[in-house]
């Protein structure tokens, strides 16, 4: 009894540690004062309306939108294959192209960020938007890589020379029999890269210009500026968002099947 309760409490604790902070934030974010507090002096729809209708916030919301999305798939086009050459090759080298590959995954962002506009943007003068682009695939192909990997290494390696001796080419026998079974750990390296870029603060923070903005970036000026609950409300909508996009997908694609 005594063991059964204190799992209860433990339970119950952390809970309250990982959801506390968004309660915090979404009951702020249905505020209707003029400033941020907690708890709210009263409760109104006004800053959700507000967030929505603001200019600034939804091109920034496109921006990241498109980006995120743009540079998941070419970071998964680049790291699966990335993956698969790790995973079949057996050579002393591999073990220093894995540390190049992950090192973005353990450097901090700052500094990726501080490297990437120092090439991207003073060396070959690309545009804001390409430059954001080149630098959030940079940044994603290393978690694209892992995911991958790790799914490739506990797949066996005969299934796939079965197929290719029965005839069966090594790029058909990848697209009929690899690719199939590790299509749960590409699901999620797809998720787990978006919400990355999605997120991202430090190495968008050192690629933005004029014009051209990620929500995270929009979202960290416009605190510099006000405090109003605004920011809670806009970090309730995209809180909302992710969980309706994870059902959508679970429901369209059956995650679960493949977890």
């Amino acid at each position: 009894m005594k063991e059964g309760f204190f799992s209860r409490c433990m339970l119950w604790l952390v809970l309250l540690f990982l959801l506390g902070p968004f309660a915090i934030v979404f009951m702020a974010g249905f505020s209707g004062g003029e400033t941020l507090a907690f708890p709210p002096p009263s409760y109104s729809l006004r800053w959700i309306f507000e967030v929505l209708a603001a200019d600034e916030f939804r091109r920034a919301f496109q921006t990241s939108l498109q980006i995120g999305l743009v540079a998941t798939i070419i970071a998964l086009l680049l790291g699966t294959p990335v993956a698969y050459a790790l995973s079949r090759t057996q050579l002393p080298a591999m073990a220093v192209v894995k540390q190049i590959l992950t090192s973005p995954l353990i450097i901090p962002g700052m500094i990726v960020g501080l490297g990437l506009m120092r090439y991207v943007v003073l060396q070959i003068h690309a545009p804001v938007f390409a430059g954001l682009l080149i630098g959030h695939i940079a940044l994603l192909i290393p978690y694209a890589v892992r995911v991958v990997y790790a799914s490739l290494v506990n797949l066996r390696v005969d299934i796939e020379d079965a197929a290719v001796m029965l005839g069966a080419s090594r790029l058909r026998s990848f697209f009929m029999v690899v690719l199939p079974n590790i299509r749960g750990a590409v699901i999620a390296a797809f998720f787990l890269a978006f919400v990355t870029s999605f997120n991202q603060v430090p190495v968008s923070l050192f690629l933005t210009g004029p014009g051209i903005s990620t929500l995270p970036i929009e979202m960290l000026g416009h605190m510099e500026n006000t405090f109003d609950p605004s920011i809670a409300a806009l970090s309730t909508l995209l809180v909302l968002f992710t969980m309706a996009f994870v059902l959508v997908t679970e429901r369209v694609l059956g995650i679960s099947k493949y977890m």
